[in-house]
């Protein structure tokens, strides 16, 4: 049976894509979609001049913003309605999930199956519109005195009336992208809330590469350096797709049954990935790092100069730059801290030690029950580190070798992974359809022949 299922997955082809209905459907929810996500960028919030504020953008490079508006594909540079992009959202999911895992009430509230799912989402989203009005005021209060310096002024007329145009602005261009990212997750292909964050940072690689390329040309990039970047990216992506794939597989055995050549035993594998968090650790991560950076930062503008708690801003930002090992630490700590905490989320070796006693399933050499639950535990705990440490290589080693080689190369080792695994999410998933759909007409023409000898 495995063999065939083999056979299958291998003669899938895009012959196969033309008679999928459903499959292009989904495709063109999810292009349409991201479509959307990208003009509503070019937006402007209600009462910006975007001439000044290209200026300003142009002359404040740099920093943690700049990674910011990676993440919601320029749409922060511009001042768009969705500048804070779907952040909110992962911060208030985060809060939801740790509260849940310390809250007995909430994980109460969490096994009661599908009713207990959609309570903890309203609260998410009831968590998204009130980080999203925090983060939209210190923004509006930021751009009223952004450029003040400079003689620029991004604000057209500053005062309550636009802080409050502009929260409500904000709010609802979140809250729209979290809808859309649900949609795509229920209607298209993939994860919605990641594929938006991969369409803003796709967004931005075009640009990157005419920059790199440009740099070449005029020699202000040695072209051993820029062969140098492009070796390094490929072997990157390449690990990627190697360690997104590792896994630690479990030897599972069944009781021995009757078949037609004597007593055998039925064997099968628990796979454990290596990254069973996925991207969710740097998405968490960079999130929880993000909202106070923001906010700090737009609100240090406001307060430059005027008291000692202005000049304490200031130096916080400068500390939590983009690159600098403050901020390297703190990133790497949530990206471990988070592997651990989505791991446990995700897989539950009581959970799986009930199951596999239920169904007479054991692990050779380990007894059912509490044993077998401990081991999963322990051999979890070390595929966990090793996947942690992973991620924390891939997201902090480019970051670091880009800010001490001055290299102008900004897709950076959390920007490559999140690309990489979900367009390989994506494919598989494409992938999991054409089988179905394979499979399906398999059994009509099953159906058909049986007819048709009665």
């Amino acid at each position: 049976m495995a063999s065939a299922a083999d056979q299958m997955a291998q003669s899938i082809s895009l012959a196969k894509f033309a008679k999928a209905t459903d499959l292009k459907k989904r495709l063109w929810f999810t292009i349409g979609a991201l479509i959307v996500f990208r003009l509503l960028s070019y937006v402007p919030l209600p009462g910006v001049d975007p001439t000044a504020l290209g200026l300003l953008s142009q002359k404040t490079t740099g920093g943690v913003l700049d990674f910011f508006n990676t993440f919601s594909g320029g749409s922060l540079s511009r001042m768009s309605l969705i500048a804070l992009g779907v952040m909110p959202y992962i911060t208030a999911s985060i809060v939801v999930q740790l509260a849940t895992s310390l809250s007995p009430q909430l994980a109460a509230i969490k096994k009661e199956g599908e009713s207990g799912r959609k309570k903890l989402n309203q609260y998410t989203r009831y968590g998204t519109v009130l980080l999203t009005a925090i983060q939209g005021y210190f923004i509006a209060v930021g751009l009223e005195t952004l450029g003040a310096s400079q003689g620029i002024q991004a604000v057209i007329e500053p005062g309550m009336t636009f802080r409050i145009a502009a929260v409500i602005s904000l709010i609802g261009g979140t809250m729209f992208l979290m809808w859309l990212g649900e949609q795509i997750t229920s209607r298209g292909i993939g994860n919605g809330v990641s594929l938006i964050i991969m369409a803003g940072i796709v967004a931005h690689l075009p640009t990157t590469l005419v920059n790199l390329l440009e740099g070449g040309r005029t020699g202000s990039i040695d072209p051993v350096r820029l062969i140098g970047i492009v070796v390094a990216v490929v072997v990157l992506v390449l690990f990627i797709c190697f360690m997104e794939r590792a896994q630690r597989r479990i030897l599972i055995q069944y009781p021995k049954r009757a078949t037609q050549r004597g007593m055998q035993a039925d064997r099968s594998h628990l796979p454990l990935k290596i990254n069973t968090a996925g991207v969710i650790p740097p998405i968490f991560a960079s999130s929880l790092l993000l909202m106070p950076l923001t906010i700090s930062q737009f609100a240090g503008q406001r307060v430059a100069g005027e008291s000692r708690w202005g000049d304490f801003i200031i130096s916080l930002n400068q500390y939590l730059q983009h690159g600098s090992p403050v901020y390297m630490l703190l990133y790497g700590a949530g990206i471990i801290f988070f592997s651990f905490f989505y791991t446990a989320v995700v897989f539950n070796p009581e959970e799986t030690a009930d199951n596999l006693k239920r169904y007479g399933g054991f692990i050779p050499g380990i007894r059912p029950g509490k044993n077998t639950e401990n081991y999963l535990d322990y051999v979890l705990t070390r595929v966990t580190v090793i996947g942690a440490a992973y991620l924390t290589i891939i997201c902090l080693l480019p970051e670091y070798l880009v800010s001490a080689l001055q290299i102008p190369f900004y897709l950076g080792g959390t920007s490559l992974l999140i690309v990489v695994n979900v367009t390989m999410d994506t494919v598989t998933q494409i992938q999991s359809h054409l089988l179905a759909h394979q499979y399906g007409d398999l059994i009509k023409k099953a159906k058909l022949k049986g007819g048709r000898l009665r």
